[in-house]
């Protein structure tokens, strides 16, 4: 969330801001409100002013034997005046609020402006496999050995989900103990963190109000199945007051994540990749904001870790404006390649929130110097499941129709080396 202050006081650098996400939130509405409000507040000032003078004057009366009836009716009506223009401030609260809540992130100045097809690839890692032979897509490959059942899937949820077997089973858990373990001995700490949780939570970390109709809902008690760990882990210092010195927070959890997809028709929709339910290894830091930009980088890093210990090849670009996420200032996309539909798929976004979030959750720090200020969050994927498996089964892919089991994965694997 933004700063009421900052707004006031920088309209047209927000109004550019958010043109460049192509959102249309009313600013000049929220500051016509914001007006009013100071103005409704400065009479109410005012008039409490006036009826503190009012009651010294009474006393006074009284004291002198005097009658007081006109001065105790003309503070009665002040009273309600003061009462009625109280909840007129509490309804352009309310107005402002709706807005605000509304109101995305803007994008950092080293954002390039302009939609998907504008992202900026900052770097490249591996080589492109030229295969001697045709690679089957993963759903094929996996089909054939029996390690991915969608027709199952379909049958006990629905379209939009996927169902691992045996050593496909296998290959998932190890990945995961792969990623936690790469990441908590580079100082993440391990989380197991609920994976339903509240309105109010959903809000810190900046999917509610905007993208509700991407979520699950309960509807009984209206929780919320997360979208991604980081929901739950951002929010584990939500209204807390951090100490300078115990920053940064690096931290890590698996989950499934849960998304409705609304919108995603005819986008990626085969196999594992655009589905409803999938598996990822999160991670988030929260750091002093001074440093959060070279933070960003060296989650970046993080992430590209675990593509370079599977040895896939993959790119790395910087999102433009457009296609940044509500909350983000900044973001950088890690694109693997997939050797059997020859393109690359996104395996990690990782990004700069600021203090967007930190507001959002009233998560504070206390400096060095005793101010209370908001921290900068950030997290990125480490990596999703959903697109790591069906490279593996894609760029390691033989001949024959078996699959080749990453080398620093056979320890998780219990020494097997293919799938066949």
């Amino acid at each position: 969330m933004l700063d009421m202050k900052f707004i006031r006081e920088n309209p047209d650098l927000v109004k550019a801001g958010i043109k460049k996400k192509n959102d249309s939130t009313d600013i000049d509405q929220l500051l016509n409100l914001d007006e009013s409000r100071r103005e409704v507040i400065r009479t109410v000032e005012e008039l409490k002013a006036k009826r503190n003078q009012a009651t010294q004057d009474i006393a006074q009366k009284k004291k002198a034997g005097e009658k007081a009836d006109d001065a105790i009716a003309a503070m009665r009506k002040v009273g309600q005046e003061i009462s009625e223009l109280d909840n007129k401030l509490r309804d352009i609260e309310a107005e402002m609020e709706k807005i605000a809540h509304w109101i995305p992130n803007l994008p950092h100045e080293s954002v390039p402006v302009g939609g998907e097809e504008d992202m900026v690839i900052v770097r490249e890692w591996g080589e492109i496999p030229k295969p001697s032979f045709k690679v089957l897509p993963h759903w094929e490959i996996g089909e054939k050995l029996g390690i991915l059942d969608l027709e199952a899937a379909t049958k006990i949820s629905g379209s939009g989900f996927y169902m691992l077997r045996g050593l496909g089973a296998k290959l998932q858990r190890a990945l995961i103990g792969y990623m936690l373990d790469l990441h908590t001995k580079d100082n993440f700490e391990e989380i197991t963190a609920p994976y339903i949780v509240t309105e109010e939570t959903m809000f810190g970390t900046g999917q509610l109000p905007k993208m509700e109709d991407d979520m699950y809902k309960t509807t009984e008690d209206g929780m919320y199945l997360i979208p991604t760990a980081e929901v739950s882990i951002t929010n584990i210092y939500k209204k807390d007051i951090l100490d300078y010195k115990d920053l940064p927070k690096y931290l890590v959890g698996y989950s499934p994540c849960f998304r409705r997809e609304a919108g995603a028709a005819g986008k990626d929709t085969r196999g594992m990749i655009r589905v409803h339910q999938f598996d990822k290894v999160e991670m988030v830091k929260i750091v002093d904001p001074e440093k959060s930009y070279d933070e960003l980088e060296s989650l970046v890093a993080q992430a590209e870790k675990v593509l370079q210990g599977l040895k896939i090849p993959y790119r790395v670009g910087t999102l433009a404006s457009g296609d940044l996420s509500f909350a983000a200032a900044k973001c950088y996309d890690i694109e693997l390649w997939a050797a059997g539909v020859e393109k690359y798929l996104e395996i990690s976004s990782v990004s700069n929130f600021e203090s967007f979030q930190a507001r959002r959750m009233n998560c504070r720090y206390r400096d060095a110097e005793k101010k209370v200020n908001f921290p900068h969050t950030l997290n990125g994927s480490g990596v999703a499941l959903a697109r790591l498996i069906p490279a593996i089964l894609e760029n390691y892919q033989n001949e024959d129709g078996t699959v080749s089991i990453p080398e620093v994965l056979r320890p998780y694997m219990g020494g097997i080396e293919k799938i066949s």
